[in-house]
């Protein structure tokens, strides 16, 4: 009983659950898809009460993480996308579907990912904001070049900035300046994980059948998304060695050259080319899942005392 308990305060234990959850019994993520929102709000408030305000007075401390999140989110993640779509995919629906994986901005789960994983996340929220702002140019302008002019507006993109970076930001900043934060602190682990359950059973419940029926469609996609996960993660965790970066900013380095904002890329293929066009974000976030779980596989656990 004690080690059951004990798995339900491990994030690898809990993804990994929600996973096999979402793939086995993945009917109830009809129920859960209206509340992905709301809780991914509750998780970027737990996870933005690390950052502290002072950093939002020094433009020169905000400026260098921002750039760095652009340039691996767009230069090197979304660069190396584009490359490996034109030398792997043929069928022209999950081509655009990369096209447009590889034009978002930073997946909002970076910061989150950053907490548990125990990574520099004053860095992190100042390279996402970085990623998100750049994004309102630059997801467009990538999309137009490839795919023509049927592309994401630039106000949906400043809505899930708002929704889900400066809303939550502002609610722990009120947080902090209550005892209600102290309270939250200890169960913050535990709460950003369960919520990060219910995120994940709920994208794989969604999409489980594409996993079933069509197999051997998922191969040279899976090989891409393994690549910019996994392989990435690698060359990217060895270059920031070679940099002699700290070890808590090259976890952010690497979540932020590896993860792409896979629920809007998984809509705006599903809306704008159909189903085919979904299925690289939606394999790429099983890719995240897996790589978040091997990235928690060693880091030390969450203090829940």
């Amino acid at each position: 009983m004690r080690r059951f308990v004990t798995l339900l305060h491990n994030q690898n234990f809990i993804l990994l659950f929600a996973l096999v959850a979402g793939l086995l019994a993945g009917r109830g993520a009809e129920y859960t898809k209206t509340l992905v929102l709301p809780v991914l709000g509750v998780v970027m408030t737990l996870s933005s009460l690390g950052v502290s305000s002072e950093v939002f007075r020094s433009p020169r401390q905000m400026l260098q993480p921002m750039v760095v999140g652009v340039l691996m989110n767009y230069l090197v993640l979304g660069g190396g996308i584009l490359l490996l779509n034109h030398l792997l995919i043929s069928d022209r629906e999950i081509w655009a579907g990369f096209v447009l994986l590889a034009a978002v901005p930073p997946a909002v789960a970076v910061i989150p990912f950053t907490v548990m994983l125990g990574g520099n996340l004053t860095f992190t929220m100042l390279a996402t904001i970085g990623g998100y702002l750049s994004g309102l140019l630059l997801t467009p302008a990538i999309a137009v070049a490839f795919l023509g002019t049927s592309f994401i507006h630039p106000g949906r993109l400043l809505l899930v900035m708002v929704e889900l970076i400066l809303l939550p930001l502002v609610g722990s900043r009120l947080l902090l300046r209550t005892r209600m934060a102290v309270a939250l602190q200890r169960y913050r682990g535990d709460l950003i994980n369960w919520c990060f359950f219910l995120v994940v059973y709920t994208i794989v419940g969604l999409n489980r059948s594409i996993f079933f029926q069509q197999p051997f469609t998922l191969l040279p996609i899976a090989s891409i998304a393994l690549l910019t996960t996994f392989g990435f993660g690698w060359v990217i965790e060895r270059g920031a060695r070679m940099a002699r970066l700290p070890e808590t900013t090259t976890v952010s380095v690497v979540l932020l050259g590896t993860l792409k904002n896979y629920g809007t890329a998984a809509g705006l293929g599903l809306i704008l080319y159909g189903k085919q066009a979904a299925l690289p974000a939606t394999v790429a976030t099983i890719a995240m899942i897996l790589y978040a779980i091997r990235l928690g596989m060693r880091k030390k656990p969450m203090n829940h005392d």
